[in-house]
């Protein structure tokens, strides 16, 4: 199998690939992260997929982490190209902009932990949904405050009751407002590194977050492969 390039714009140490990582190398994929606060981006331009991941700031924070601009043109660019890219939470409102949508705080707050998403017949119709018989939604893993429009060109394919979830553009393009790749063993290091965060949600259930991803998270995990297997297979 011939290796392919898959360049990993990271926000938070452990807001990873997670659960993503198995399917991407099973397709061939050399894995390269580059922290965005940090790193020269360059790479991301060129790769065969770029991949952006979440993180505790706003797409229209670009003054105060001028990071974020740069992330944007990488964004822009693959859409113009139409080269493979991947967003997730940060990611997926990333990409929006690119597109020329807005992104902007949800008007029902905060959406954190454990809720249903359901799937549009749209994504039923691409396939890369195996919805068992009539299950036509999944208990998903949420943590963001903002939201998007969806971009022109793009379809929606999933939402929760309050946000849109899931999009994708074309064949080449797939974001994720929600976190499908998050690894259950791994909760309390969002729980700590979003400590302050919780802190000051009036709403914070941490015994809620920590049972709900002890009962759901090893179905997501099989969801969220066999999804990113199917989608990488089709570029």
């Amino acid at each position: 199998m011939k290796t392919k390039s898959c360049v990993v714009i990271r926000h938070l140490q452990f807001e990873d690939l997670g659960s993503f990582a198995e399917p991407l190398t099973a397709a061939g994929y050399q894995l390269q992260y580059l922290d965005a606060a940090m790193d020269d981006l360059t790479a991301a331009y060129q790769a065969d997929l770029t991949v952006i991941l979440g993180g505790p700031v706003g797409v229209y924070d670009t003054a105060l982490y001028p990071f974020l601009q740069t992330e944007l043109l990488i964004a822009k660019q693959r859409l113009a190209e139409q080269r493979p890219l991947l967003g997730v939470c940060l990611g997926s409102q990333l990409i929006a902009a690119a597109a020329g949508a807005a992104v902007y705080p949800g008007a029902y707050g905060k959406e954190i932990g454990w809720s249903p998403i359901q799937f549009t017949q749209a994504a039923l119709d691409t396939q890369l949904f195996a919805v068992e018989d009539t299950n036509t939604e999944i208990q998903m893993f949420h943590w963001h405050g903002d939201t998007f429009d969806l971009p022109a060109g793009a379809e929606l394919l999933a939402s929760s009751e309050d946000y849109k979830q899931i999009y994708h553009i074309g064949s080449q393009v797939l974001a994720f407002q929600c976190h499908p790749e998050l690894e259950g063993q791994r909760i309390e290091q969002w729980l700590l590194g979003h400590a302050a965060e919780l802190a000051a949600w009036p709403l914070a259930d941490l015994a809620k977050i920590r049972q709900d991803t002890k009962a759901y998270a090893p179905a997501l995990r099989q969801f969220s492969q066999q999804l990113l297997t199917r989608w990488l297979d089709q570029l």
